[in-house]
């Protein structure tokens, strides 16, 4: 299973000079085996991706955390989903209020996006994230609520040669009187635990947090904290603060890799992982 980041910023998209090494697009990471394609997330670095992709044909299954824009903004941009030839896979969580299709159609129409969801000119397919197992291709996806403000679910992803997790927007330490609590009482735990490759939010310092509380991210002790309960093996870091740049990065990246645990990763666009 190959993993390939193509967005890691949090937020909203920050192109520039500070930003150069580690990228400014937000949330996407392609997941890859011989015969399945799965797309997590639409931020905005779906647009390369799709560009990379070429003259691709098949089905393409596109799993969304949750609709918060900078994971849905770039999928009007994304170039298989106007091809006849395509066979486009949308999840997304569950709501009590609105299905899928009637949440995605609020930014992709008029006004604030020119073509609506049913012109796009794949072979377009919604689902509700599902409460247990789903089979994609030669994957098994396990989605799971976690806690973000709307509707979030966070995703494992199982290989014959190992588990992917990715929780890039969650907040586990909300309300939690001491950090991390038992396992049974860890949002994400579950989805997290024993895997080969854990991709987590990690937008905020200890002190940034503190002015946060509540907006559905996580500090960058409260993820590692988070990994070591779940003993993950690798461990990159994701949903990167828009204000932070290249050099603060580094310094976060080079403090967790001297802490004694999982081996960790800077989630830089391009980064590219196999799992197994």
């Amino acid at each position: 299973m190959m993993v390939r980041l193509w967005g890691t910023r949090g937020s909203v998209a920050s192109p520039g000079p500070e930003t150069v090494r580690y990228g400014g697009n937000t949330a996407c990471v392609e997941v890859r085996t011989d015969s399945t394609l799965l797309v997590l997330d639409a931020g905005t670095g779906i647009r390369r991706l799709g560009t990379a992709l070429g003259s691709y044909s098949g089905r393409i299954d596109l799993l969304l955390t949750h609709l918060h824009m900078d994971h849905l903004q770039g999928i009007g941009f994304f170039a298989p989903c106007f091809r006849p030839d395509v066979e486009f896979h949308i999840w997304g969580p569950p709501s009590p209020t609105e299905d899928l299709g009637a949440r995605l159609a609020r930014y992709l129409s008029p006004p604030l996006f020119p073509v609506r969801l049913r012109e796009l000119g794949s072979r377009v397919s919604l689902h509700d994230v599902p409460p247990g197992p789903v089979r994609i291709g030669d994957l098994t996806v396990t989605g799971a609520a976690v806690i973000h403000p709307g509707p979030t679910v966070g995703y494992r992803i199982q290989a014959p040669e190992g588990t992917l997790a990715y929780l890039p927007d969650h907040e586990p330490a909300l309300g939690a009187p001491g950090f991390p609590l038992a396992p049974a009482w860890t949002s994400g735990h579950e989805l997290a635990a024993d895997v080969d490759l854990l991709i987590h939010d990690t937008q905020y310092t200890a002190d940034e947090y503190a002015q946060r509380v509540g907006w559905g991210h996580s500090s960058v002790d409260q993820m590692w904290a988070f990994a070591l309960q779940a003993r993950a093996r690798r461990l990159v870091t994701f949903h990167h603060d828009p204000g932070h740049a290249d050099e603060e990065l580094d310094a976060i990246v080079a403090d967790l890799q001297s802490r004694e645990g999982p081996e960790v990763f800077g989630g830089a666009e391009g980064l590219e992982l196999r799992v197994g």
